[in-house]
């Protein structure tokens, strides 16, 4: 960092409680015009709470902050939209009932009190910001029914519309390909040129490296070191971070592949995927490979009953199997952890407790009435076999950082004794050693003769986990590799649409 940089904002002793526990602990940091500036640590060291602080999203327990050597309030987002600092939410936040123009612009006044809403220039500038990101998305539809991916653009969008100074990306790529990853890099690199301040929180220390100048290191609510990304090496960020060095991460139980307990043949479903088949064995993990948007999700879901396939069989131990909801998914012993951990993962509304035990009301109610011990008692056990970060059983799930609320809803389904699992991108936006302990978990999970099939975009994670990968591209699974033979390159070639290549 050279001395010329100035001082766009500091944070001075910032603190904040959540019921009596304290999340941030005195917090003090500057943060430089025309820097990008990573903000790291485990899940639960308190950086999204800083994060939502700087927006305006939380008030500080106490503390100031200072922007361009100004003392500022930043008592809402709007007020911080005002100041010029915009947040981008680890998980997209939209309404969904509103066009993608609209929630472009959202926030910001278009046109007098009285004016007629420009719709034209609305949908002009909403197109140029989505061009700005090489995304295609009609901006006239409803938000609902977008993909991760794409609800996760249009929220970047939205900041680069607001012309902010500040920009704050809490795990913005988690969602996106690598294609969507560069594009948003050169707009980061470019806005850094201009000026403009960009607080960068990832899990991803290879992006960290490629994009930052700066890193601060949290650690249980407390800031521990800033450095220049370039005297700093990966294993001391690690080591800062969790207080401890890592072991390299592998599979470390060898499971005992037995008897087939689930089969797919020929399942389709009309523009999301097509003749989809294999055989998922106890004891055996099967990797599903493939870009955003090539079906795996919709795979997925159509195994779990939440959108059944067309045609197709599924045979569960042998057994031809109806799955026309959820529910009976559940009583065939499937289990679904789902990449939208905020929109269909957790109950928000409700505690850690009720969250845990959602699925087993015959379980807490043997008799017909809750047991209030009975609930306590399962729950509390659920959160220690999974190491759960919490304050109380009774806190709002909403309240746990994103790595505790994916353990809150794994513990729920291990709580139904699934024999098969299918998790969907289940270490998105988790830090190191939150993902070092759940890949220990599926590991012990086969390792216990559990079936599981795993969804994830990140290949060293499926090259690690997986006894086979399917990789899928366009709705259908273009390649079959088992465990010694894959590789990153093979996966990508068999990832990447043929119109592509043809290209």
């Amino acid at each position: 960092m050279t001395k010329e940089k100035k001082i766009l904002l500091e944070a001075c002793g910032i603190s904040k409680q959540f019921g009596g526990v304290e999340v941030l602990s005195d917090i003090n940091l500057d943060l430089c015009a025309g820097e990008i500036h990573a903000l790291l640590g485990e899940n639960g060291a308190g950086k999204s709470t800083f994060a939502k602080i700087l927006a305006g999203v939380h008030r500080p327990t106490r503390g100031q902050m200072k922007l361009t050597g100004e003392s500022v309030d930043v008592s809402s987002p709007i007020v911080a939209q005002k100041l010029g600092i915009a947040l981008i939410h680890q998980e997209p936040i939209s309404f969904p009932d509103l066009s993608v123009a609209e929630n472009i612009v959202m926030g910001r006044q278009v046109g007098g009190l009285f004016s007629r809403v420009p719709w034209t220039e609305i949908i002009e500038e909403a197109r140029h910001y989505l061009d700005m990101l090489d995304v295609s998305i009609d901006v006239t539809r409803p938000m609902r029914g977008l993909s991760i991916a794409n609800q996760q653009m249009v929220e970047i969008a939205r900041s680069l519309a607001s012309d902010s100074k500040l920009i704050i990306m809490d795990e913005p790529t988690a969602p996106l390909t690598p294609r969507e990853v560069d594009t948003l890099f050169k707009i980061a690199r470019r806005l850094r040129e201009e000026g403009r301040t960009i607080i960068f929180i990832s899990h991803r220390l290879e992006e960290v490296r490629m994009l930052c100048d700066r890193v601060t290191i949290f650690r249980d609510g407390a800031h521990i070191s800033t450095d220049t990304i370039d005297v700093i090496s990966d294993d001391e960020i690690i080591k800062l971070m969790i207080g401890r060095t890592l072991k390299k991460y592998m599979r470390k139980h060898k499971a005992k592949v037995g008897e087939i307990a689930m089969e797919v043949s020929s399942l389709s479903l009309p523009s999301k995927f097509e003749n989809i088949s294999f055989c998922l064995r106890r004891g055996e993990i099967i990797g599903l490979g493939g870009l955003v948007g090539a079906g795996r999700t919709d795979v997925a879901r159509a195994l779990f009953g939440v959108s059944p396939a067309a045609t197709g069989q599924i045979t569960i131990g042998g057994v031809k199997a109806i799955i026309d909801k959820p529910a009976d998914a559940i009583e065939l012993g499937l289990a679904f952890v789902p990449e939208d951990r905020a929109g269909h993962g957790i109950f928000s509304t409700l505690s850690v407790e009720h969250n845990l035990t959602a699925t087993i009301p015959d379980k807490i109610a043997p008799k017909g009435i809750i047991s209030r011990k009975l609930e306590k008692s399962i729950s509390s056990k659920a959160v220690d076999d999974l190491s759960v970060r919490l304050a109380s059983l009774r806190q709002p799930i909403v309240e746990l950082s994103g790595g505790n609320q994916q353990k809150t809803i794994l513990a729920r389904w291990l709580l139904t004794e699934p024999e098969i699992l299918i998790l969907d991108e289940p270490t998105r936006g988790i830090d190191i050693g939150v993902k070092a302990e759940f890949y220990d978990m599926i590991g012990e999970l086969a390792a216990m003769g559990r079936a599981i099939l795993l969804i994830s975009s990140e290949l060293p994670e499926l090259l690690s986990l997986c006894d086979r990968i399917l990789v899928m591209s366009e709705g259908r699974v273009t390649a079959e590799l088992p465990r010694e033979s894959a590789t990153q390159e093979n996966i990508m070639q068999a990832a990447v649409p043929k119109s592509i290549l043809a290209a």
